[in-house]
């Protein structure tokens, strides 16, 4: 009796710290947009002038870099959970300002909660233009309304096989882009019967989330069905503040920051009291329904989601696997303690010493707890390099580029480095030089294969 309550007053103190140290991050992340936004504002006022000046000389020399510019096909950077496009959060960058070094580049805003299924479809009308259609079946099935954002003008209406995209997706952006091509593959878009997978020039994935993780559990999914949530978690604390935050549904705070349910119409204007309470209960919204990315994150939801995505011939894939642990006389521990970020740290504890429950089946034949200890404190790296479950993908392990040049389309060339899993989003400074190196890397190889025409694209010798 004495050891059950040890248990629960420590799990207790872990869930409290957890939530304290997720909180003060958000404010931080939060205070810090707003912060620069007064700043760039009290900017533009003192130096408008002279902004003007120096727009107005350098007007000729743009008119001449605009041709160019308009061939080069665009760099889409998809950030992960809790993300932003440009636009949200004021001036601040999910990319830590990589958008900049290259004069081609979109950072859509996706919302951050919704589903890998719903991101992927809001992706393609962000590019192409129109109204985000979910799909009938989808949304009748999930509670939602078929439609969502429109767009009025697409940021890459001329998409197509001639015109295909380099991706480059942070964690859960890595597998959206994956199923948007798959989507492309399939012509799951109404009206647009031409689409295919060729549309589709490389995806990079940073940390990218292709095999599931077991943080889900740690956070609150249930390890039994990977969907339904323990009712003392932190993601049932997520759960509760999202719904009351939608509920609320304060126009310029959700200008600045969305989770991305507005297709749920959880607004007080829609659903009243009665419905938050629904929601709130579980009988309705996007918890009810699973249709949210927390599901498509577990091993069984990512296993079911790799089930029907193809790695496929004519696309280039690149993938920068993040680890921040190292073994020790055979024992898997954080590696690097100063280097990790405070919101990860008891997670890349608790992910090093996973062990599955003995009462339930394992998630795929051969499964063993060892193969998952590795992780950056939110993605075990084993799910990171390349998909693997249920089928394993054509991949190679990359020391140098030199070692594996020339690189072929349709295999998973994956780098390990050292790091946890946010060292290349949000602050540049965390990741140093290695920003620069990382960020410069995916850039350049983008722009090597600028043209699936040209004779050194896939299909021919590079």
């Amino acid at each position: 009796m004495i050891v059950r309550w040890w248990i629960t007053a420590l799990q207790l103190t872990e869930l409290f710290v957890s939530s304290l140290v997720h909180l003060v991050y958000g404010f931080y992340i939060f205070s810090t947009a707003v912060a620069g936004d007064l700043s760039q504002a009290l900017s533009d006022c003192f130096y408008k002038n002279s902004n003007n000046l120096e727009a107005n000389l350098k007007s000729d020399d743009s008119k001449e870099n605009v041709t160019s510019v308009k061939d080069l096909p665009p760099i889409v950077l998809v950030h992960g959970i809790f993300g932003f496009g440009k636009g949200r959060l004021g001036g601040l960058s999910y990319f830590a300002g990589a958008e900049k070094k290259d004069d081609r580049v979109l950072v859509p805003d996706l919302g951050s909660l919704t589903s890998i299924y719903d991101r992927a479809r809001e992706l393609f009308y962000y590019l192409k233009g129109g109204h985000v259609d979910y799909g009938e079946e989808h949304s009748k099935a999930c509670g939602h309304s078929q439609f969502g954002r429109i767009y009025e003008q697409g940021h890459y209406p001329e998409w197509d096989e001639d015109h295909p995209i380099h991706f480059v997706g942070h964690s859960a952006g890595a597998q959206v882009v994956r199923v948007l091509q798959q989507m492309l593959a399939d012509k799951a878009f109404k009206g647009y019967e031409n689409t295919s997978e060729n549309w589709v020039l490389s995806i990079t994935a940073l940390s990218g989330a292709f095999n599931g993780t077991t943080r889900t559990y740690f956070d609150g999914m249930n390890p039994e069905d990977g969907k339904s949530l323990r009712p003392v978690s932190l993601l049932q604390l997520c759960r509760i503040g999202v719904l009351i935050y939608d509920w609320f549904d304060i126009p310029w705070l959700k200008n600045y920051y969305n989770f991305g349910f507005d297709h749920f119409n959880i607004s007080w204007r829609k659903m009243g009291i009665w419905g938050l309470i629904d929601c709130l209960l579980g009988n309705a919204g996007p918890f009810a329904s699973g249709d949210w990315i927390l599901p498509d994150l577990t091993l069984q939801g990512s296993i079911k989601l790799n089930s029907h995505l193809h790695t496929f011939p004519n696309t280039y894939y690149f993938s920068y696997a993040t680890k921040r642990t190292s073994k020790i006389m055979g024992i898997t521990v954080p590696s690097g303690i100063l280097g990790i970020h405070p919101l990860l740290f008891i997670r890349i504890l608790q992910m090093s010493l996973w062990r599955h429950p003995p009462d339930v089946p394992p998630p795929y034949k051969g499964y063993r707890d060892e193969d998952w200890w590795d992780n950056d404190g939110a993605l075990n790296t084993i799910s990171m390099t390349h998909p693997r479950f249920p089928v394993e993908h054509p991949s190679h392990l990359v020391v140098k580029d030199s070692d594996c040049q020339p690189f072929v389309p349709g295999i998973w060339y994956y780098n390990i480095v050292e790091g946890d899993h946010i060292l290349f989003i949000v602050n540049r400074e965390r990741a140093g030089v290695q920003f620069d190196l990382i960020y410069d890397s995916i850039f350049e190889r983008c722009r090597k294969h600028a043209f699936r025409k040209n004779p050194t694209m896939p299909n021919h010798i590079i």
